[in-house]
């Protein structure tokens, strides 16, 4: 699979990362650190819920970045009748992102196979600062070329116009010597899709495609896609 491709554009969260891991860690610590000492769990199910909703609302350009990263804490605080600052919230929550990071099984090994062959770039739709720290805290970033992420671009996935712009960083590379590997159909694959662009889709939890993104791979593991095996092509049932 891998032979015919020298650019490797990978996403971050839920990819490489295992961002609902680190995502809890940070939010426990967010609510204890403001002095909250009641029980979280729930509270963090709505807040994910929460997040979601206005990240897919970033993504289609309704709602700006730095909106978000306060609005999903003031939500959930108002839900909860929590008398809490949801900038503060925010805040404390960005700032330890990056040393609760949680590598995904295969994670590294991935990325020194793909950094063998080629060139590695990432593709993110996160913060960009926090997402540079939390790839140096992972000890990914000497595999690592170069980040792109939609907050330096203005433009998020699956926009073509974030894909031109991580085209441009990555130098003098051809699509057809491009792949792109997320676990997102809506916006890594979809992306790739617009783009014209391989692409393999990161499936651990083998879930079923009923979306009208067309991944050109799956994979189930991050080992597979390294040794070029266990993968399915899209004609393959």
């Amino acid at each position: 699979m891998l032979a015919k491709y020298k650019l490797f554009l990978l996403d971050l969260d839920d990819t490489l990362l295992d961002f609902k891991a680190s995502e809890k860690l940070s939010f426990v610590r967010t609510m204890r650190t403001l002095g909250f000492l009641g029980e979280v769990e729930g509270i963090f199910l709505q807040y994910q819920a929460i997040n979601v909703v206005l990240w897919r609302a970033f993504e289609t350009g309704s709602v700006s970045k730095d909106f978000l990263k306060v609005e999903r804490f003031r939500k959930t605080f108002a839900a909860n009748e929590i008398a809490l600052d949801a900038e503060a919230a925010s805040s404390l929550y960005l700032e330890s992102l990056p040393d609760t990071v949680v590598l995904l099984d295969g994670a590294m090994a991935l990325c020194e196979a793909l950094a063998a062959r080629g060139k590695v770039g990432i593709i993110t739709n996160g913060v960009e600062a926090i997402q540079k720290r939390r790839i140096a805290s992972s000890g990914l970033a000497p595999y690592i070329s170069f980040v792109a992420t939609s907050e330096a671009c203005g433009h998020a996935k699956p926009d073509v116009r974030f894909f031109d712009y991580a085209m441009r960083m990555a130098g003098d590379y051809a699509k057809d010597e491009t792949i792109i590997i997320g676990d997102r159909l809506d916006a890594d694959i979809l992306g790739a899709n617009r783009y014209g662009i391989d692409s393999c889709w990161f499936n651990p939890d083998r879930l079923p495609n009923d979306s009208t993104a067309i991944p050109t791979y799956e994979a189930a593991s991050l080992h597979s896609i390294g040794v070029s095996a266990d993968i399915r092509t899209r004609a393959e049932p």
